[in-house]
């Protein structure tokens, strides 16, 4: 969950192609704050932490709850128009969309799954309170796949060829091969297989944060979805950590907390 947070943080500054396409920037800078990745991350987290094991229903009103509740106390965290709309919304419906959002929220459902089968089911409901698309869920499903095997099977191979059999999506371009053409689109299809790309290439966390900001585009929750699974593959580094962490509001830092604690509980 803080990979993806630390991903968000540090993509901001370079979203919309701001930055160089290099892996040569600095980690952190005064503009590297959390976006709407990090709310409604912090919000799916929490609803599973207090629903988790109950009814499918039960789930998805918790997820709804949640994310109307962390969205309109953060309401300039940079949410498309759609998702905007829904969060205010007395009665939010799904409203088709295969938007990078269900992949940017959907860490947590990686590590509180037990199971693969679990973890998709989870990320699939994570999603389908807005992103119902078929590549909504998809996206979702990958991107939370690639957490829990990340931290399961601990191979790349098998999560490459896991990902590439389950879901599709083409792995074989290389981060090099990608950079050149890559802009900004928010759509699963153009986000989940770079972010996991960049997973796949990088030698350790930070170089999956650098080589997920160099592709440019909507580089903060592309480096989100990449840093959620680095993050469960490689940990964190201290020092990356607590500068992420500092930058976190209070009550941010306390689902934060509290999603560590229930993990370590349950290892």
């Amino acid at each position: 969950m803080l990979g993806a947070i630390l991903g968000d943080m540090i993509g901001a500054p370079y979203e919309f192609d701001r930055g160089d396409k290099t892996k040569d920037f600095p980690l952190f800078i005064e503009a590297s704050r959390f976006t709407d990745d990090t709310v409604m991350t912090v919000a799916v987290a929490e609803a599973l932490l207090d629903n988790i094991g109950k009814t499918d229903d039960v789930i998805t009103s918790a997820l709804t709850d949640s994310m109307q509740k962390w969205g309109r106390r953060y309401p300039n965290a940079g949410y498309g128009g759609m998702l905007r709309h829904w969060l205010t919304s007395e009665h939010p419906k799904p409203y088709g969309s295969f938007g990078n959002g269900s992949a940017m929220r959907v860490s947590p459902a990686g590590w509180l799954g037990n199971s693969i089968e679990e973890v998709r089911h989870l990320a699939a409901l994570t999603a389908a309170v807005t992103h119902d698309h078929p590549e909504g869920i998809k996206g979702a499903e990958a991107a939370a796949s690639g957490v829990f095997l990340a931290r399961s099977v601990r191979s790349k191979d098998e999560i490459r060829e896991y990902i590439i059999g389950e879901y599709g999506y083409d792995l074989s371009r290389t981060c090099d091969e990608i950079r050149p053409y890559y802009r900004h689109v928010e759509t699963c299809q153009e986000t989940v297989p770079e972010a996991i790309t960049a997973f796949l290439e990088g030698n350790d966390f930070e170089d999956v944060i650098r080589t997920a900001v160099s592709l440019g585009g909507d580089c903060d929750t592309l480096t989100c979805i990449s840093g959620g699974i680095a993050e469960a593959f490689y940990g964190i580094p201290e020092n990356i950590a607590n500068e992420g962490l500092s930058r976190l509001t209070p009550d941010v830092r306390s689902v934060v907390d509290r999603f560590y604690k229930a993990i370590a509980e349950e290892a």
